[in-house]
């Protein structure tokens, strides 16, 4: 791409604002379903199966605060990427980075979720971190 000869800066490419509103749509359900997840760990100490001997070893009640918390702070960053808040792309990174994290640890409870989560979350700091993506 060429650059803007009024602002010295690159073109905005049509791809990287879209990959930007799909890490944001994305993070809205990402969050919404660990809120989700949230509530049924404190609302049924047993819908997850207890894993026994595993080393991140905590209780579902603490899981489920986990969860709760952040997929309601992943939520916030979403919307504030939506509403192209300045602040939003930094603690959009922050909290996908800690929700990977999260999901890393909640795997021998949910496996096929925490890896399907950890690569949606891998994604959507790819798609954040591309140059010039929020800067028109």
């Amino acid at each position: 791409m060429t650059q803007n000869q009024s602002t010295g800066r690159q073109p905005v490419s049509d791809w990287a604002v879209g990959g930007v509103v799909f890490a944001a749509a994305m993070m809205l359900m990402n969050g919404l379903f660990q809120v989700i997840a949230g509530l049924a760990a404190l609302i049924n100490d047993e819908y997850f199966a207890v894993i026994r001997g595993y080393a991140f070893d905590l209780d579902i009640t603490a899981w489920g605060w986990i969860h709760l918390i952040l997929g309601l702070i992943v939520v916030g960053a979403g919307i504030g990427l939506l509403v192209r808040a300045s602040w939003a792309r930094v603690v959009a990174l922050i909290v996908t980075a800690l929700s990977a994290l999260d999901n890393f640890f909640f795997i021998p409870y949910a496996p096929f979720w925490s890896l399907l989560v950890i690569a949606l979350d891998v994604w959507i700091i790819w798609a954040l971190t591309r140059p010039n993506v929020l800067q028109q």
